[in-house]
């Protein structure tokens, strides 16, 4: 099998043990949209920052001011949110060596994630030594799993999708490569099974990173 240019990872569920939980996230989203709304909408399936994004457009159609207010203390709400389980977070015992077995055989790595820099940066402090880019929520014009947050990254390393891999614990990372056209890996550390991720056919779906490495190895892709 041809190698690999490059290995692409989601953080939170991946990398790192963080435990945010998106139910109370939405809830209190909810309660802060009730304000705004004047009804406390009912969360649905569609992801927190979608979701906060549809109800701040609710509200913008009435009012532009009280519409950017909302967005503005939704965000907070969210970021305050990250940063409290980043807190108590901490990276898996496998996600190092994973990153330094990478290096030494001259694959570039990258973390693209829904989070916020402050929060990967409290789990991870050293990153910016073990990972050639990383870019958060912040950064990324528009976030998995829109291509665009994956072919940026793949673009600063100067790597191609088609010889690059993402990797990730949710079939939205999935998708992102997919959509990108790179190769992808589920694994299932975070809240997804195997049978999660069958629909969307992998190329690969591992326990974890670390197991991911020896298939890589023994796949000769590194």
């Amino acid at each position: 099998m041809p190698g690999l240019d490059a290995v692409i990872f989601d953080f939170d569920g991946t990398l790192a043990d963080v435990p945010l939980d998106f139910a109370l996230m939405k809830t209190k989203i909810a309660a802060l949209g009730e304000v705004f709304l004047g009804e406390r909408p009912t969360p649905g399936e569609t992801p927190a920052l979608e979701w906060l994004a549809e109800l701040v457009d609710r509200v913008m159609a009435v009012d532009e001011a009280e519409g950017k207010e909302f967005r503005t203390r939704g965000r907070l709400v969210i970021a305050a949110m990250e940063l409290d389980a980043a807190r108590t977070g901490r990276l898996f015992d496998f996600t190092r060596p994973s990153l330094t077995l990478l290096r030494q055989h001259g694959v570039a790595t990258g973390i693209i994630t829904r989070n916020i820099s402050a929060a990967v940066r409290a789990v991870f402090p050293d990153v910016d030594g073990l990972v050639d880019v990383l870019i958060p929520r912040e950064e990324a014009a528009r976030v998995k799993p829109h291509p665009d947050h994956l072919l940026a990254a793949l673009k600063r390393l100067g790597a191609r999708p088609e010889r690059s891999l993402m990797v990730g614990d949710h079939p939205m990372d999935v998708q992102t490569g997919l959509n990108a056209g790179s190769l992808t890996a589920g694994v299932t550390t975070g809240r997804m099974t195997a049978a999660a991720f069958a629909p969307l056919n992998p190329t690969y779906v591992v326990p974890d990173v670390g197991e991911l490495m020896a298939r890589l190895q023994a796949d000769g892709r590194l």
